[in-house]
């Protein structure tokens, strides 16, 4: 992974899949994937009932901490999601950030809900960029 130190990173998520631009936002940029472990469906309802439903489910702070990993260098990380509710991927990272890396959870400048999955990666980094110039620093 390239150093990130002080650099404006945006995060796409999904529950099956993680992009990390670190390198920049400009056309062809090529993100960093990151999968989430095969069979993780974190918004199942478990039955063992110690387990109260938060989302943190076998393999998901693995994943998360793969995705911290990713982004722990960037100055500002703008984080586009995919779903609502109990269904966010997103929400549910930023809450984990919020609980285990408050200093990371403090760097997330943004949230959007898109429909990634209707998004090709050139219309993901569009969208970066017209919110960096809507919010110039």
């Amino acid at each position: 992974m390239p150093d990130i130190s002080e650099k404006f990173v945006v995060l796409t998520m999904t529950q099956h899949e993680s992009r990390v631009w670190a390198t920049g936002i400009t056309r062809g940029t090529i993100p960093e994937k990151i999968y989430a472990p095969p069979g993780l469906n974190p918004h199942h309802f478990r039955s063992d009932p110690s387990h109260h439903g938060r989302g943190d489910g076998p393999g998901v702070p693995a994943y998360f901490e793969e995705i911290v990993s990713a982004v722990s260098g960037a100055s500002e990380i703008l984080i586009i999601g995919h779903g609502h509710g109990k269904a966010s991927s997103m929400l549910h990272f930023i809450q984990y950030l919020e609980r285990k890396h408050a200093n990371l959870a403090k760097k997330v400048v943004d949230a959007i809900d898109t429909n990634l999955d209707a998004m090709t990666e050139p219309q993901i980094l569009a969208m970066a960029r017209d919110w960096f110039e809507a919010h110039p620093r």
